[in-house]
């Protein structure tokens, strides 16, 4: 299901930690990401629009879809050197100026392996010290996936020098 369209090796990250902008600009520059995509998931209303998601209307997150080669990135990698660095981990529904549960920090798994292993890296982050407060970034399975508007994929690209508040810690 969540690797269809994509060779045997390579698997699927779905990650959603505040604006979906950023997010992709990081994720997309790691060596061993193959594509990106930005979209909505984890919520109730079907086909949302990106004003659907504001003030918990849809339920959804604002996510990217990683494609990645896992013998170049492993997930555990992905997750731990990158995901728990690029947003703040520790604020429930919001990243920076940006305040709502479309902004959660969640980890939408796509196997009974990827569950685990986040589960496992979620505990590590948490108990690092890295952060002042204790990581609240859900780890649940993944949903339906809706791909946002034509005008937010590849949306730094397009707006160099756009909002973003995304940046490695």
């Amino acid at each position: 299901m969540s690797t269809e369209g994509t060779a045997a090796t390579h698997e699927v990250a779905i990650l959603a930690g505040g604006c979906f902008w950023g997010m992709e600009e990081l994720l997309r520059a790691i060596p061993g990401v193959i594509d990106t995509d930005v979209g909505y998931t984890g919520g109730w209303v079907a086909n949302p629009r990106y004003e659907d998601t504001h003030h918990s209307k849809s339920g959804h997150a604002e996510a990217v879809r990683i494609v990645f080669d896992p013998a170049v990135l492993p997930y555990e990698v992905l997750l731990r050197d990158w995901f728990f660095r690029m947003h703040d981990p520790t604020t429930k529904d919001r990243q920076g100026n940006d305040i709502g549960t479309q902004y959660r920090s969640a980890i939408f798994y796509t196997t009974p392996a990827q569950q685990a292993t986040a589960e496992r890296v979620k505990a590590e982050v948490d108990a690092s010290g890295a952060w002042p407060g204790p990581v609240v970034t859900q780890v649940v399975p993944e949903a339906t996936w809706w791909p946002a508007e034509g005008y937010h994929q590849d949306y730094l690209r397009k707006n160099p020098g756009g909002y973003t508040c995304h940046f490695m810690r």
